[in-house]
């Protein structure tokens, strides 16, 4: 099993910034990848980044540019950096990781910037 933790969401003006992190407990070293995804009112959940052990990331078409997704394997800590925060980007984020076949996620954070 793995539990996460996160934390670093709040209410944020459009163009600032917010550094959302997920903390891994638990059976860490079968984790293979850690992301982030989102789900804004009325949407479907959609992934923003995702990072593999090895260092590879994939961002959504959305926020690259933006948002930079970053791994300290030492801590199981997976980081994901926002900058120029549009209303948009409003929405729960929640971490997730993918270990030996299974999805783990976190709890949720609520990100807001209001238009």
């Amino acid at each position: 099993q793995v539990q996460l933790v996160e934390s670093g969401g709040g209410l944020v003006q459009a163009g600032g910034s917010l550094r959302l992190s997920c903390a891994a407990s638990g059976s860490t070293f079968s984790i293979n990848a850690m992301g982030w995804y989102r789900q804004a009112p009325g949407k479907q959940r959609e992934l923003v980044a995702r990072i593999t052990r090895g260092g590879s990331t994939n961002y959504a078409d959305s926020v690259k540019g933006r948002f930079t997704i970053s791994r300290d394997n030492a801590k199981n800590t997976v980081y994901l950096q926002m900058n120029s925060l549009k209303p948009e980007d409003t929405a729960v984020y929640s971490c997730n990781a993918l270990g030996w076949g299974t999805d783990y996620w976190g709890q949720g954070t609520q990100v807001t910037v209001p238009s």
